[in-house]
């Protein structure tokens, strides 16, 4: 089992829920970054999800799109994100999901990449344009080389996507499923995350593994009512990224980062 594969087990088995913080790699610079999903994690994130900036990221709302724009900016990417991820690596043992898009993945190479994130110290990717049944190619690299591939549903999604994501978890390791709470892109205030969080618990007795619920948790309220309705996890990422752009300096931003994830491992926990 990974990283991923046993943290998950142990919160289960713990009766607590996950709590997944996102950050856009390189924004505001690549050093800062590590230093704030170190934070991340010593406030009481369970799972790190370390977005790699793309030019089209097609479902993420605002902050996250002004984020990669920043991020690219100054340099960033995706051989950026794997550098972070291997700096991140030597200072904690939280689990460590690359988020991305599929083009870098292309132009890079799927078995490259699966090898570079296992050395960077990578425990699973999630690729967030790659419908699951386009996947295999992918799944079988990343089984090869011990990494999860986690699998992402939506409102939208029938019972024939619901099975193809049992298979696909089944064929490799997922991780975790990920929820999108609604039909739309991320940092949206009108999620229905409590539905979501309900929805997330039938999905998680279909698919055989953990569902955590993302787009939309920005607030500790947010986030405890999708835990209390039955989600596995909470991943909240616009809240962050909006902190960090909002921050005058690192120290600023360490704080006002540290501040939110320790309210909502709080909020997840009570």
């Amino acid at each position: 089992m990974s990283r991923l594969d046993d943290r998950m087990a142990q919160l289960g088995a713990e009766g607590k829920k996950a709590l997944v913080a996102y950050l856009c790699m390189g924004d505001p610079s690549t050093s800062e970054s590590v230093d704030l999903a170190v934070a991340c994690a010593e406030a009481g994130a369970d799972v790190l999800e370390l977005g790699v900036p793309f030019s089209d990221p097609s479902a993420d709302g605002p902050a996250i799109a002004r984020a990669s724009e920043r991020a690219l900016a100054a340099g960033g990417g995706l051989g950026a994100a794997l550098e972070a991820a291997c700096a991140i690596r030597a200072r904690t043992a939280a689990p460590l999901v690359l988020f991305g898009y599929y083009n870098p993945i292309f132009v890079f190479g799927e078995a490259r990449l699966a090898a570079a994130a296992k050395d960077a110290g990578v425990d699973a990717l999630l690729v967030v344009d790659l419908p699951v049944d386009e996947a295999a190619p992918l799944r079988a690299v990343c089984k090869e080389r011990g990494l999860s591939l986690v699998p992402l549903l939506a409102p939208t999604s029938d019972d024939g996507r619901v099975a193809l994501t049992r298979a696909a978890a089944t064929a490799c390791p997922a991780g975790f499923a990920y929820y999108v709470s609604l039909t739309g892109v991320t940092g949206s205030a009108a999620a229905p995350v409590a539905e979501a969080g309900a929805r997330a618990r039938e999905l998680r007795a279909q698919l055989g593994v953990p569902v955590v619920v993302g787009f939309g948790i920005d607030s500790p309220e947010k986030a405890r009512a999708a835990a209390a309705a039955g989600a596995d996890g909470v991943v909240v990422g616009s809240a962050i990224v909006r902190l960090v752009a909002e921050g005058r300096d690192p120290i600023a931003r360490a704080r006002a980062v540290t501040e939110l994830v320790r309210g909502l491992r709080a909020a997840i926990d009570s």
